[in-house]
């Protein structure tokens, strides 16, 4: 087994060669086909999570070498003596965001927010020839869906999909906004289309991507380098739009999202990039807001959003093959914003 590995945080990845697993239980092994690289491993990368005011959210207690990795496409290529519902040859895509099995969250079905069996952010994930799986259950059918474009599903997909699928009911005259448009961001576009009776509305602070979003079928797009961009935003909307998703998760980014808002309106931050925000606290009850967070989604809402993409309602986000040697390069190019929708490397 071969894998692209962080070896020193910030580095170059190096790579490294381990025996292949044997699959015991109801594990399952899969050859690597693709991997999607997202923002986050750019932060597992690094080392941390910039949290403002020159504070760190410390990730460095991992054991190295650590393969990163969690947007995975594969063949099985073994399974163990358990397994009863996945077959050798088949093609899957890995449900990464796997929990301990054995602590509160795990047991209400939120694993995702446990993710202390995590692929490529706890355990070894697809920055290589082959991957363990748990568990049967975490390897989801694929079939009708393009190679490639399916790995990215699983990190993208479900993180832009559960993101708006909790926002609290859109009435079909109002518009959601979308801040951010990289691949998650891209990728909300086209669930937006899907799950609402109006084209999202986006904002972004670069042009090619802000076109890029409205050739995909996005209503209007704004950016926030303008000063008259909010202000152009909220006429447009008569006073806000009732719910933002922030895609960047970077001051900028938020305080946007706050300001696109309407009375009683909410903000579900889902990205990564970091920083601080202030907001004066009786504003919160005044303007009836709500500001939370959203991380990646459960296993049930994978699944029931695999079948959304799998009858046609979702339409591909651009996807760029590399080969699994340019993993750096492609981590050096999400750093400086290079990226359009999602590379995805190939062993």
């Amino acid at each position: 087994m071969k894998s692209h590995s962080v070896t020193a945080y910030g580095e170059a990845l190096t790579e490294t060669t381990n025996d292949t697993p044997a699959p015991q239980g109801s594990e399952v092994l899969v050859r690597v086909s693709h991997c999607g690289v997202c923002h986050s491993d750019v932060h597992f990368h690094d080392g941390h999570f910039d949290l403002g005011g020159g504070n760190k959210l410390d990730l460095t207690k991992k054991p190295m070498p650590f393969t990163l990795g969690h947007e995975i496409e594969g063949i099985v290529e073994a399974i163990g003596p358990d397994v009863t519902g996945v077959k050798v040859g088949e093609r899957r895509v890995v449900y990464p965001w796997i929990g301990c099995g054995d602590c509160a969250m795990c047991n209400r079905d939120d694993e995702h927010l446990c993710n202390g069996r995590a692929l490529g952010v706890n355990l070894p994930g697809g920055f290589s020839t082959h991957c363990l799986v748990p568990h049967e259950r975490y390897c989801i059918d694929c079939d009708g869906i393009a190679e490639g474009l399916a790995s990215t599903y699983m990190c993208s997909g479900i993180t832009a999909y559960s993101a708006l699928k909790y926002f609290k009911p859109i009435s079909p005259d109002e518009d959601v906004l979308i801040v951010g448009l990289g691949g998650v961001g891209m990728m909300a576009v086209q669930f937006a289309l899907a799950m609402f009776e109006r084209p999202p509305l986006v904002a972004d602070i670069d042009e090619n991507k802000l076109q890029a979003a409205l050739g995909a079928g996005a209503a209007r797009a704004y950016n926030p380098k303008d000063p008259e961009a909010l202000k152009q935003l909220l006429k447009d909307t008569n006073g806000g739009v009732p719910a933002a998703a922030d895609f960047v998760g970077a001051e900028g980014s938020l305080n946007f999202a706050n300001g696109a808002i309407r009375k009683g309106g909410e903000v579900r931050i889902v990205g990564l990039f970091g920083g601080g925000f202030a907001s004066p606290i009786p504003l919160f009850p005044l303007r009836g807001i709500s500001i939370a967070g959203s991380m990646t989604g459960s296993l049930d809402d994978t699944i029931e959003m695999m079948e959304l993409v799998k009858a046609g309602k979702i339409n591909p986000i651009p996807v760029e093959q590399r080969g699994m040697e340019e993993a750096s390069r492609t981590l050096d190019d999400l750093r400086e914003g290079r990226i359009l929708g999602r590379v995805v490397l190939t062993p």
